[in-house]
């Protein structure tokens, strides 16, 4: 009895307008797992699943589950055409350009695309977006270490309208590459190029030169990058919010000062508060020390 009305419920469920009632205004309110789950339940469903998901603007892999299947990424993407949000994380370690490209390249309007940590993609991936994805404002490509001054460029050339993008550990980049984006994308307000021994002065200052309105830039780890080019952020990027600039030996207190007069946040703290904190790690160990006279 319970199972027949439940059965009466589901067609019911089918009878309404799939694309201007379940997809529109009730579907995009349940995670993607129980969608993918719904699948299952009978070929009709299967179907309606399938309109959905040629429909979604965003497709955030992590909604599902931490990982899943090759085949069904390709399967899931397969009819979509109207893409904005693409996020790859829980598919990492296997995507490759061969699943990759077809999606991107049937999708045109995307704004926002995460690819951080795909180690089995190739530079060939970031020339699709760049070709594909004109009106692209995100860009997530950290620990990507294919990623090299060509695909860079390739993206500066076609991509002008970028916001922000993630590089971290991309240590093919150099300075000319990081330069030429610079020029080419005005509008960046959000760069990292954390964990890369590669970038100096020359790439950080023509940055702030180029893009005044950046608003976060991380530099954690450029071992090279001085506090030369820290004053040229501090006099040409008054929108500056945050400043990461940990391991970064050559950059001291006297060019952080002046970013400090202003409210940025900075990840290192300045050396009096530094001081103090370890003059209290060593009173607060002090009682546990034997000192013999």
């Amino acid at each position: 009895m319970e199972e027949g009305t439940e059965g009466r419920k589901c067609l019911g469920l089918l009878d309404l307008p799939w694309e201007d009632v379940l997809v529109t205004h009730i579907f995009c309110y349940l995670p993607l797992r129980h969608l993918v789950s719904l699948q299952r339940v009978s070929k009709q469903f299967h179907a309606l699943i399938q309109v959905y998901l040629a429909n979604c603007r965003t497709f955030d892999l992590k909604q599902i589950g931490p990982s899943i299947p090759k085949e069904a990424f390709c399967n899931m993407l397969r009819d979509n055409k109207v893409l904005q949000n693409l996020s790859l994380q829980n598919c990492s370690d296997w995507v490759t350009d061969k699943e990759l490209l077809p999606v991107i390249g049937q999708n045109q309007h995307l704004l926002r695309v995460d690819m951080r940590g795909c180690v089995c993609l190739s530079r060939h991936s970031l020339v699709a977006v760049s070709l594909s994805c004109a009106h692209l404002k995100h860009l997530g490509l950290a620990h990507c270490e294919w990623v090299d001054s060509l695909s860079l460029r390739s993206l500066a050339d076609h991509c002008g309208g970028l916001q922000s993008i993630d590089l971290t550990a991309c240590r093919q980049l150099k300075d000319e590459a990081i330069c030429y984006l610079a020029k080419k994308c005005p509008g960046l307000k959000s760069l990292s190029v954390a964990v890369n021994a590669n970038i100096t002065d020359t790439s950080v200052e023509e940055v702030a030169k180029n893009c005044r309105g950046l608003e976060q830039l991380d530099l954690t780890g450029c071992l090279r990058v001085r506090n030369e080019s820290i004053r040229t952020v501090a006099e040409y990027c008054p929108k500056l919010r945050s400043l990461k600039v940990n391991h970064c030996h050559n950059v001291t207190e006297s060019s952080l000062g002046l970013l400090r007069k202003r409210n940025v946040e900075i990840d290192v703290e300045p050396p009096l508060q530094r001081a103090l904190v370890l003059l209290q790690d060593v009173v607060d160990f002090a009682p546990f020390i034997n000192l013999q006279i």
